[in-house]
């Protein structure tokens, strides 16, 4: 096992763990980021992030779809 010294530890590669090292860093400070998946966190690869976009992506469809039915043509 290899041993990293560092000022500052950084457990968990979310949203705020990487805001948090990204500052820590923006400091002068020598910092390790740590995460037990892929970086992100649950709100960026499977939670809200992705919720947000289907979302979005579901009301311009449904916006398409009223102009399509009212004036007969997408374009």
């Amino acid at each position: 096992m290899q041993t990293k010294k560092c000022q500052v530890l950084i457990i968990g590669a979310g949203p705020g763990g990487y805001v948090a090292a990204i500052r820590a860093g923006q400091l002068g400070l020598s910092t390790i980021i740590v995460e037990g998946e892929r970086a992100g966190g649950t709100c960026l690869i499977r939670g809200c992030i992705p919720s947000k976009a289907l979302i979005h992506a579901a009301h311009r469809f449904h916006d398409l779809a009223k102009h399509t039915a009212k004036d007969g043509h997408m374009g």
